[in-house]
């Protein structure tokens, strides 16, 4: 049976979203912030040669930085100065709540509260900065190395390209932010799909363009179709599915007399939602970065050279050795996330302190053994749904030797994002009726 919530929520209509000036302020702010995001990624690091940086780009096609390009919108092949996107700022995210896993003193630092979270970002803006400086010099020395890109090479060069690109990724962190608190929030996710999203047309156009030249055959686009909508559609009822535990309160005397209140606790089959490929393909970025442009300054007649071009070769996007530390990244942070955003200690005990249970399971340890057991278990479901959806598109594609950019990772960032999204826009409309609703009452309770 639908909560009161759920009735009302199903009950808002689009004349409600007329009256709710303040989300329509939150959807402007957030619209005007993406679109400064893509102006951004057409804004090239200073010394950079257009007509040459799109033939270094035509060579590098089809390696694994093409497939990150897609998180930037071409800002990559571009050499804007949002090319790293917010990647380093992930990476950085992922590197302190590991920490925060397994040093007592930053676990210490996280049970502070509020000015614990705080000092956590900061050490989180700290790493951003530097893996950014990482990443940047290589690609500097990269563009520098690969041809005539680059105007005017030298020292002066590599150090202004990387504080470009170190200023385009704070600012980017800073205007995620800015989406989260002033607009509809995930703003670090709606920028990824932002990027992914203005890829989408191009993509669609060069698809449609090889069937009608005949190099895919009309068939074989046809599948790709169907599979693309089927993909989705299962994207959606996957992030949908539940697992309902029933919780119990003890008995209360009410006006139909001694009454036993019942209520379901909903864990997500998918959990970590679209986090663990973010990490994984943020984790992969950072190497994969330094091989790549590395692998172009270096001598490939010494040891280090033949290990980057192994790499290199190995390492592309659709091989086997990619696909592996792929799968097993999403596999890993899918329980790693699912631990950080549920705990069954503290869940099991809040249960305890409001008199609730879970129908034969004795309350405390009991209850927090069972929450364990039934997470691992739908974690299991959910890491290898997301393992799938991930790499089997991609495989496919990669076997067909089809450049279909929009494969499973772009498909999942996209669904999941569009529907949190929606869910935000829902919950803001939400409070606006409830706040007319209080408001009428109000004006009622005056009148008599």
């Amino acid at each position: 049976m639908a909560s009161a919530a759920d009735q009302l929520a199903s009950s808002i209509s689009l004349s409600k979203f007329g009256q709710a000036t303040d989300l329509k302020k939150r959807l402007w702010f957030t619209l005007g912030a993406l679109i400064v995001f893509r102006l951004l990624s057409y804004v090239p690091i200073p010394g950079i040669d257009p007509t040459q940086l799109d033939l270094l780009t035509q060579q590098m096609q089809g390696g694994v930085l093409d497939f990150f390009n897609n998180f930037t919108g071409g800002a990559l092949n571009r050499a804007s100065v949002v090319a790293l996107g917010v990647m380093p700022y992930i990476t950085a995210s992922i590197v302190v709540q590991l920490a925060t896993s397994l040093s007592p003193t930053l676990s210490a630092i996280k049970k502070e509260g509020e000015s614990g979270r705080k000092r956590l970002n900061q050490y989180t803006r700290y790493g951003t900065v530097g893996l950014t400086v990482v990443q940047g010099w290589f690609i500097a020395t990269g563009l520098e190395s690969a041809g005539s890109a680059v105007i005017d090479p030298g020292i002066m060069f590599r150090v202004g390209a990387v504080i470009s690109l170190v200023g385009g990724t704070l600012f980017l962190m800073w205007l995620g932010e800015q989406i989260t608190s002033r607009g509809i929030g995930n703003g670090i996710s709606l920028i990824i799909m932002a990027g992914i999203v203005a890829r989408l047309p191009q993509t669609m156009i060069q698809l449609f363009e090889q069937g009608r030249t005949g190099s895919i055959d009309a068939l074989v686009l046809l599948i790709i179709i169907l599979g693309v909508a089927g993909t989705v559609l299962f994207i959606c009822f996957m992030e949908r599915a539940q697992r309902r535990i029933l919780i119990q309160y003890p008995k209360r005397q009410t006006a139909r007399g001694v009454q036993a209140e019942r209520s379901h606790l909903p864990l997500k089959l998918n959990t970590a939602g679209v986090i663990p490929p973010i990490f994984a393909s943020s984790l992969l970025l950072l190497p994969l970065t330094i091989t790549q442009f590395a692998g172009q300054t270096t001598n490939t007649e010494t040891l280090w050279g033949e290990t980057l071009v192994w790499l290199n070769a190995n390492l592309r996007h659709g091989s086997p050795i990619y696909m592996a530390l792929y799968g097993f990244g999403i596999i890993f942070f899918s329980f790693f996330y699912t631990a950080v955003v549920f705990n069954p200690e503290e869940t099991a005990d809040n249960l305890k302190r409001y008199g609730g249970f879970i129908p034969g399971i004795r309350p405390g340890k009991n209850t927090e053994a069972y929450f364990d057991y039934v997470l691992t278990r739908i974690t299991v479901i959910g890491a290898l749904y997301l393992t799938a959806i991930c790499l089997i598109p991609e495989w496919a594609f990669a076997e067909a030797g089809i450049p279909f950019l929009m494969g499973g990772t772009s498909l999942l960032i996209v669904v999941n994002v569009t529907m949190d999204t929606v869910t935000q826009i829902q919950s803001h409309l939400l409070a606006h009726q409830y706040g007319d609703l209080i408001k009428k009452a109000k004006l009622k309770g005056r009148q008599r």
